[in-house]
């Protein structure tokens, strides 16, 4: 049902598109250690999105006067590959994913003790496999939980969640259909043990009242995604412990 060409999001009983209450998250599976040949590697699903993440590094920084003499250089590569979206995509990258590298870095950087690695570089790339709605927020999540299963010292993991208004009301973590045709997009990168933001973005209006309400959504969410990612984090690495001690 479409009122003016525009789909209706909301629905009388105050139901998303996807069955969801406005404050309920889509379903968020973790997983870490993915991949073999990465130092450490996370695949993060908010829903329909998937997200894979791979860190390399601490490692020699090429070209060496890029590098700095008192902390790690971090490089991040966030891309959306030809076959995430329903329409091919070009493999080359937009600037849509230059500019997200550039604040997924900036995200990061809050969080990683780079000074503990001077002179190196840390690599992080970021590959959506598949994209409905969310992307930027699941992959600073599954890079911040690659960088921890690389073993390199965290201050806190990084979870993203973003809020957005359809119709006139605020909803937790917009898919695909939401984010288009709705009236705003917040996403939002938290820190939860320091309780601080380290990724802030707003596309569309929203009044002061309605960020204030929004962020308090995100940090609600934020917390039920630390515990599931808390819980990939130690589920691997006691399976490695229980290895260990078998052998």
């Amino acid at each position: 049902m479409t009122i003016s060409s525009k789909p209706v999001l909301i629905s009388e009983d105050k139901k998303r598109v996807d069955g969801r209450k406005p404050d309920e998250m889509r379903p968020v599976r973790i997983a870490v250690g993915v991949l073999k040949n990465a130092n450490g590697s996370a695949l993060v699903e908010y829903g329909d999105t998937k997200v894979l993440a791979a860190v390399y590094g601490p490692r020699e920084a090429l070209p060496k006067y890029m590098t700095s003499p008192t902390r790690a250089t971090l490089r991040v590569r966030y891309h959306m590959t030809s076959f995430s979206t329903s329409e091919r995509k070009s493999p080359a990258p937009s600037r849509r994913e230059i500019e997200l590298s550039k604040v997924i870095r900036e995200a990061l950087e809050a969080i990683v003790f780079s000074s503990l690695f001077p002179r190196t570089g840390i690599d992080v790339f970021i590959e959506v496999l598949q994209a409905d709605g969310g992307t930027r927020t699941a992959g600073l999540t599954a890079a911040s939980l690659a960088l921890a299963d690389a073993g390199i010292p965290l201050k806190d993991l990084a979870i993203g969640v973003a809020v957005g208004k359809v119709n006139g009301v605020l909803v937790l973590d917009i898919n695909e259909l939401e984010d288009e045709y709705g009236e705003a997009d917040m996403p939002v990168g938290i820190a939860p043990n320091l309780g601080e933001i380290v990724l802030f973005q707003l596309n569309g209006v929203l009044t002061r009242e309605e960020v204030k309400i929004g962020l308090d959504m995100a940090f609600k969410a934020a917390e039920s995604i630390y515990k599931t990612a808390k819980e990939a984090l130690y589920n691997k690495y006691i399976k490695l412990v229980e290895e260990v001690k078998s052998q």
